[in-house]
């Protein structure tokens, strides 16, 4: 024989000393199960599945301008219509399950949440292949101790189901319509509280505001090159007018002035005289000098009177060229420079850049006053711009906020109106039905587990006392531990009596086990009649 074998067999010759200690266990054990079993309630579950088809010949036309009502909107608004507090205190007394004292009590959320959980709504297409083309297949199920009532359940929540989600008027409909009717109302109200507070707030710091340029820093850094810019231009203004009042008061305009004549005329200082400006008087003396010299002499009286004329000309002329270099501008008239091209060309570019320094000395005082004034407020600016930057951000979010919430109302009351015309079709695919035979507890499987496990826990039981009090059963497992050779064994000598009194034992073992076995038929054949009780009962009662 193999080993092993001879081992498992002395291992079970060791525990079978200890069989009755295992029964024990066994019987306590099964007896134990089946009592805790037997009081438990057997729950029935009641079923019930609906076919919604969203994919109707109107649903094409409304894209876009209605709420698009796919499966995952379908689920979740039958989520919240059937499982929300409200409605399901409403289902719970429509079923009896619950009462308004019960209700009332504090327990009310917990029971509500129990109710809630043995519910099981669940969603599907109807066709894999086809996808949400097919249409949705809502699947409804209850669980309750009462058959009766899970039945009632399930048709009352069918019904809801029909009647509040896709159903004509549907007060979960209502319901949302008026939900988004009051957050508009309210996102009205904050947006015109926003717009208020943003108008006063422009009213109060009118001229604070920052422009198109940007904020007060970029405002002030603008205003900052500009006026860099302007200091530049005027620096530029004034050198090009500083150039030309150099070229006008040096000797350009007076090389083009005419010269007078070297030697005068007698006797024509009267009619010198008479002239206009000094340089045309002194062409004119030395003129009338020279006629004079042709017909007099240099003692002549006239011609040394008109020399001596001509000679105070010439004076006259060089301090009106002095007086001119200084600036004067009678010396111009008197010289006649005032009459040379190249000297009004240059006094029109003096002039001109005299008017562009002034404009840009006004305009860099106007610049430097309105970079000061922007330091002046580098305290309360920055402020005053997060102030208007925060109220903008509100209204821009309140403004949003209602914008969106108009639109979803919108399509809201179109799909509303769309599902009374046909968008939706629904059928009832499976109605609601429950089987006779309880989902649990599954008494068949569990009574068979619990005589297992008993006669198994038993028998370790008996195993386990046979390790903590070991003896040899055999002389080839006394030969392995003592290490000896065994010549021989002496067995116990069996009388008639010893051997009734095994026998009687055996029986009595046989009968423990059977007694089990017996327990565990009595308990199926029990649970099969409860079943047809239950099944004729319910026949009566429908016939």
């Amino acid at each position: 024989m193999h080993p092993l074998v001879e081992r498992a067999l002395d291992e079970a010759r060791g525990a079978w000393r200890f069989r009755w200690s295992g029964l024990i266990v066994a019987w306590v054990l099964a007896l134990a199960g089946w009592t805790f079993l037997f009081f438990q309630q057997d729950v029935y579950e009641a079923k019930a599945s609906l076919f919604v088809d969203t994919k109707t010949a109107l649903k094409p036309m409304l894209a876009g301008l209605a709420v698009e009502q796919d499966v995952n909107q379908h689920l979740n608004y039958a989520r919240q219509s059937l499982l929300a507090g409200p409605q399901l205190e409403k289902i719970a007394l429509q079923t009896q399950l619950l009462s308004e004292a019960d209700l009332k009590a504090r327990d009310r959320e917990l029971r509500l949440n129990a109710f809630r959980r043995r519910i099981n709504l669940t969603v599907r297409t109807a066709n894999e292949a086809q996808g949400e083309a097919a249409g949705t297949i809502y699947s409804v199920a209850y669980n309750d101790s009462n058959r009766p009532r899970a039945l009632r359940v399930v048709q009352t929540l069918l019904k809801t189901l029909i009647d509040e989600t896709v159903g004509g008027n549907r007060e979960g409909s209502a319901n949302a319509q008026s939900f988004i009717e009051a957050r508009v109302q309210e996102y009205a109200k904050h947006l015109s509280d926003s717009e208020d507070r943003l108008a006063r707030f422009k009213q109060q710091n009118i001229g604070m505001m920052p422009g198109e340029g940007g904020g007060y820093f970029a405002r002030l850094q603008a205003e900052m090159d500009a006026l860099k810019g302007v200091e530049d231009r005027l620096h530029v203004a004034e050198a090009k007018r500083s150039e030309l009042l150099r070229q006008l008061h040096g000797g350009a305009p007076l090389a083009a002035a005419p010269a007078p004549a070297a030697a005068p005329a007698a006797g024509g200082g009267a009619a010198a005289a008479a002239g206009g400006d000094t340089a045309t008087r002194i062409r004119e003396t030395q003129a009338k000098l020279d006629e004079l010299l042709l017909r007099f002499t240099e003692k002549h009286p006239e011609v040394i009177a008109t020399r001596a004329t001509l000679a105070e000309l010439n004076r006259r002329r060089e301090a009106e060229l002095a007086a001119l270099r200084q600036g004067d501008l009678g010396a111009a008239v008197a010289t006649g420079a005032g009459a040379n091209p190249v000297y009004q060309a240059l006094q029109l570019g003096l002039n001109q850049a005299d008017v562009d320094v002034a404009s840009l000395r006004t305009e860099l005082a106007s610049r430097q006053q309105k970079v000061g004034e922007l330091r002046r407020l580098l305290g309360t600016m920055p402020q005053i711009e997060a102030e208007l930057a925060r109220l903008n951000r509100d209204y821009e979010i309140n403004r949003a906020q209602y914008a969106q919430m108009l639109d979803r109302l919108q399509k809201a009351k179109l799909g509303e109106a769309a599902d009374e015309a046909g968008s939706v079709r629904f059928e009832v695919v499976q109605p609601p039905t429950a089987a006779f035979q309880p989902v649990s507890p599954l008494r068949g499987p569990l009574n068979a587990a619990i005589l297992m496990v008993a006669l198994v826990l038993g028998a370790g039981f008996a195993y386990l006392l046979n390790v903590l009090q070991p003896v040899y059963v055999s002389a080839r497992e006394l030969a392995e531990h003592a290490r000896v050779q065994v010549i021989g064994t002496v067995g116990t000598p069996l009388t008639t009596a010893l051997r009734a009194l095994r026998l009687r034992d055996r029986r009595w073992f046989v009968a423990g086990v059977a007694g089990l076995l017996v327990i565990f038929v009595a308990l199926v054949i029990r649970d099969q009649m409860v079943i047809s009780a239950t099944i004729d009962q319910l026949s009566a009662g429908s016939t």
